[in-house]
């Protein structure tokens, strides 16, 4: 028996009045969905390279993970590497201030949030974003390298976000360097021990991410990369950064 469901229309509510403001703002919130795509790329499309810098925003400044963070901005951003993060307290604070210092531009993707989020003082270039899907397309199409320091959802959604994308062949496939061996252990060991053996991701996937905790071995790591790119080009040999290259730069993840 054929039973076809009855889902009625915005055009087909009683309250004519009610339907017609429901239409105009989900209209005007796409408007405000394209304008944020569209300043952040006028505002972000020269600074290149960049590396983003994601983290809590509740670790305080006596953290040893805020002191190691503004370390490795500073040292990325002297290296010629701009630096993005999420403009707000805690490590994006602390890695626009590390970068702030240093010699290419430190970034701030703020959210509007109603708790935590407030907006740093350390920020060359800062935008400001209502919705998080906008904010998270704009940190991985401008990032070159993904230092990921310790946590919570936030942080773990931005993780799971860049895997996400580079296991799929959504995105290029850039460096993601996690910062606290001590606190990323129990993470990858359930990786491991759970979703490797049920085969819900492939054994290769573990080596997308490094742990690294020193701060010039981080900085070596993601000059590293690139430079193994650069080498494996002229050897003819192919190498991740450069999978499906003509159509990297113009490429917008999964919109």
């Amino acid at each position: 028996m054929d039973k076809r469901k009855v889902i009625p229309s915005l055009r087909s509510l009683a309250d004519q009045e009610r339907a017609t403001a429901k239409k105009a703002r989900a209209s005007w919130q796409m408007f405000t969905i394209m304008a944020e795509f569209i300043e952040a790329t006028e505002y972000l499309s020269e600074i290149r390279p960049a590396v983003s810098i994601y983290g809590s925003a509740r670790l305080k400044p006596d953290s040893k993970y805020y002191q190691l963070a503004s370390t490795i901005a500073r040292k990325v951003s002297d290296a010629g590497f701009a630096v993005i993060s999420g403009g707000g307290p805690g490590i994006m604070e602390a890695a626009n201030q590390g970068a702030h210092g240093g010699k290419s531009p430190s970034v701030g993707l703020n959210i509007e949030l109603p708790h935590e989020q407030s907006g740093n003082q350390w920020q060359d270039i800062s935008l400001r974003f209502r919705h998080f899907f906008t904010r998270k397309v704009t940190f991985v199409k401008n990032s070159d390298a993904v230092i990921v320091m310790p946590g919570g959802f936030g942080t773990l959604d931005e993780l799971a976000e860049v895997l996400t994308l580079i296991q799929t062949k959504k995105s290029r496939h850039v460096p993601i360097i996690l910062v606290g061996a001590e606190f990323w252990k129990g993470l990858l060991d359930w990786f491991r021990s759970a979703l490797v053996p049920m085969g819900l991701i492939n054994p290769e996937d573990m080596d997308l991410m490094q742990v690294i905790d020193d701060p010039d071995q981080v900085l070596e790591a993601v000059l590293k990369f690139y430079e193994d790119a650069d080498t494996g080009e002229e050897a003819g040999k192919e190498h991740p950064a450069h999978r499906d290259r003509d159509s990297d730069e113009d490429r917008m993840f999964y919109l």
